[in-house]
This record gives structure tokens, sequence and C-alpha cells, in this order.
């Protein structure tokens, strides 16, 4: 069911005569708020309303950090869930601090702060985690250069992609493809 005018009108102006009315979900981050909730603006398109309170928690969404739609702290292990899905999918794109902040619904400082707490790592550190991992697949997957496999996975940099890699595997991207393919095709 597509959101209504009246409906995108209160999340567009986070107009708080709504709160209470409706609930609205964001199928790209799987995270539902208020109407009033400053965080970044969602496409419509990815915009779910619900006008019972639980229903949002039933489908899968959880709470957003920052508006906290139910009216109760949201627990920080679901906020770190909804953080390394968030990674997870969009590793490939540039994800600042910043916009992590924004597409968890909190501030980056804080978000940081607890990630690594929760995690032991930086959400950066795990981003490049993500990044190495999957051109590490891509090194063995395709015949791609190295240039175009760091950037698919996210990193614009090849030197730094090339040392990134290194510090993780101990050996060179292209040594890496050219000794594991060797492996594989015995």
């Amino acid at each position: 069911m597509s959101v209504t005018d009246i409906e995108w009108a209160a999340i567009k102006n986070n107009d708080k005569t709504y709160d209470g009315i409706f609930w609205y979900a964001v199928k790209s981050t799987k995270i539902f708020c208020r109407p009033s909730c400053p965080s970044k603006m969602p496409n419509r398109q990815n915009i779910t309303v619900y006008y019972d309170k639980n229903e949002p928690g039933q489908r899968g969404y959880r709470q957003c950090k920052r508006c906290q739609p139910l009216g109760e702290p949201v627990d920080n292990e679901e906020w770190i869930k909804t953080i390394n899905n968030i990674l997870e999918t969009k590793y490939a794109q540039k994800l600042s601090l910043e916009d992590l902040g924004h597409l968890a619904h909190g501030s980056p400082s804080y978000l940081r702060h607890v990630y690594k707490k929760f995690t032991g790592i930086t959400p950066q550190q795990r981003l490049i985690e993500l990044r190495l991992q999957a051109a590490k697949k891509e090194l063995l997957q395709s015949n791609l250069a190295i240039k175009v496999i760091a950037e698919k996975a996210g990193i614009e940099n090849v030197s730094y992609f090339i040392k990134k890699f290194r510090e993780k595997y101990g050996e060179s991207p292209l040594h890496y493809r050219k000794s594991h393919a060797k492996k594989s095709d015995s």
C-alpha cells in the first residue's frame, strides 16, 4: 500500500501531531519511526505506514534509536544488528560514519562508541573487513583488474586497498589470486 499525500507530508515535515496516530517503517533500513523523527528523509517508495504501533515490530522492523517510536529506549544489541545489516548490504557504497548514523538513526559519535563497546572494533574497521572479504572472493572468481576489484568492493584508492589486503591476508591481492588459483586448479 502506498503512502498517502497526508502521511508523506507529516513525515516530510516531522509533524508531531501525527505521533501516536501512525508509524512508518523504512524497507531499506528495516527501522520504524514516528512521523516526527528528525532522521534523514527516506525515499517515499521505501516507506510503509502502520496504524498499529506493534505491527512494524511484528513484521521484523526495529525501533529507531533516535526517535524511540514506542517511547522506550532501543536495546543496543538490536541496534548493533541494524548497523551490521547496513554495513553488510551497503559496504560497496561510499559510507562515512555520518552516513551510517543517518541510516541507523543515531548520532555518528554515539554509534561509533556503542559499536566498539559491543564488538571490539569500530564500524569503519568492520566496513574494511567486509570490503576485503568481498574483494578476496572476487579475486578468485574473476579475472578483473585489481583496481576494478578494489572499486567494486568500495575502496577507490588501489594503493590503500593493496596495503589493507596485505595487512589482513599477508600477501598482495595479485599474489593471493595467483597462489590460490593454482590450488583450486589442481
